[in-house]
C-alpha cells in the first residue's frame, strides 16, 4: 500500500506545484529578457520613427510577418561617403547601428511595441564600398550587434546578407532592410 500512496503523492504534487508557481513571462515589459526591457538597461533611447522619402510605405504586415523598408543612419550622421575610402570601417559600424536604431523606432512604430517580435528572420545589409573594400559584413555587425543586444540571442539572429553597392542614397555609408516574426 505504501508504494501506491507515493505514487498518488506525487501524482498530486507534480500537478500542483506548477500551479503555484508564478506564471513564466514572455516578452512583457517587466521580463528583464524582454526587448523593451532591454531598450531600458542598456540605455538606448530610439530616435521619432522616420517618414518615407520616396513613393513607399515604411512597413508592411503579411500575416506574422513584418517587412520593413530600407534604413540608413540619421540625417545628423556626420559620415557620408564610401566605406573604406571617405568612412572608415568603424564608422561604417557606427553608422549601421543608428540605422539598426532608427530601425528599432520604425518596427515599435508599426507593431506598438518591440516585445511583440518573435525574432529576426532576415537582414539585408548594404554597404556603400570603396573598390577594393571587402569588409562589408564586418560594418553589418553594427546592425547585428544591435538586433542582439535588444533581442537577445536567439531572437536577434537571423539570415543576413552584407553587400557592397556602388552607390546609396544620399550618400549615406549603410542601408538595411529587415524582416521580423511577431506575435500575433
Amino acid at each position: 500500500m505504501k508504494p501506491r500512496l507515493l505514487i498518488v503523492t506525487f501524482v498530486i504534487l507534480a500537478l500542483a506545484v506548477p500551479a503555484l508557481l508564478p506564471a513564466q513571462q514572455n516578452s512583457k515589459a517587466g521580463d528583464p529578457t524582454s526587448a523593451e526591457a532591454r531598450l531600458k538597461a542598456n540605455n538606448i533611447i530610439l530616435p521619432a520613427p522616420g517618414k518615407p522619402v520616396g513613393n513607399y510605405v515604411e512597413w508592411v504586415k503579411v500575416g506574422n510577418l513584418l517587412y520593413v523598408a530600407g534604413h540608413g543612419p540619421s540625417q545628423q550622421w556626420n559620415g557620408k561617403g564610401k566605406v573604406g575610402k571617405d568612412v572608415t570601417l568603424e564608422q561604417g559600424k557606427e553608422a549601421a547601428r543608428d540605422a539598426g536604431l532608427r530601425m528599432l523606432a520604425t518596427v515599435r512604430d508599426a507593431l506598438g511595441s518591440l516585445d511583440k517580435v518573435k525574432r529576426v528572420v532576415r537582414v539585408f545589409g548594404m554597404v556603400n564600398s570603396a573598390p577594393g573594400f571587402w569588409d562589408q559584413p564586418k560594418v553589418i555587425d553594427g546592425f547585428s550587434n544591435l538586433m542582439t543586444e535588444v533581442f537577445g540571442e536567439a531572437k536577434g539572429k537571423g539570415i543576413r546578407a552584407a553587400v557592397g553597392m556602388a552607390e546609396l542614397p544620399f550618400g549615406i555609408p549603410v542601408e538595411v532592410e529587415m524582416i521580423v516574426e511577431v506575435s500575433e
